[in-house]
């Protein structure tokens, strides 16, 4: 099962038929079966829809098939003091993430992506943590994005410097009580790394 998030809400794509109203159950093998499921979560028409194949190992596969996925990573950075380190953009409070180079590692492009969105450095991967999904848009096209989440640490203690070609307009370390109201303002992808 894989949840992905269409404008914060899931888009739950199963080998298993839900027990909830055919209504917002469609199934894969219907060409427009996931134009729909998206549309209508953009529309707030549902609160959750459901993809169904009844292969598991094809789900995946088979919806990437019709929305292009793009493979990013991205970190919980912890310094020494015990504070992550957060981004904000777009009117939300994010964590430093991005795209897939060609030849490159996934563990070597979260670093790339912490340290060109942030500025930090001395960056040490601690372990995964897990991967989230969610739909966007661009050039009028529908991309599923895979980030690979790592929890990170540093000993940095040098400016933070947002990545302004990518819309960053702050940088800022923040401890627990911090990070619970910097949650309020973000994604659900963020709030499930920190299991809110």
């Amino acid at each position: 099962m894989y949840k992905v998030f269409v404008n914060e809400l899931p888009l739950i794509l199963t080998n298993k038929m839900p027990e909830t109203s055919s209504s917002n159950v469609f199934l894969l093998n219907d060409e427009d079966a996931i134009d729909e499921a998206i549309n209508a979560l953009n529309k707030k028409k549902f609160f959750k829809a459901y993809i169904y194949h009844p292969v598991a190992e094809e789900i995946l596969i088979k919806f990437t098939e019709k929305i292009p996925l793009v493979a990013a990573a991205g970190g919980v950075v912890t310094n020494d003091k015990g504070k992550v380190l957060f981004i904000y953009r777009n009117d939300k409070w994010d964590l430093p993430k991005g795209k897939l180079d060609p030849g490159e590692t996934i563990e070597e492009c979260a670093i790339r992506e912490v340290e060109e969105e942030t500025g930090v450095r001395g960056l040490e991967i601690q372990n995964f943590l897990k991967t989230t999904y969610h739909i966007f848009k661009r050039h009028n096209i529908y991309k599923l994005k895979e980030v690979h989440w790592f929890a990170m640490k540093t000993s940095f203690d040098g400016e933070l410097k947002g990545q302004k070609s990518e819309g960053i307009e702050k940088v800022k370390w923040r401890g627990p009580k911090k990070i619970k109201e910097l949650l309020r303002n973000s994604y659900v992808n963020i709030k499930i790394l920190f299991d809110e």
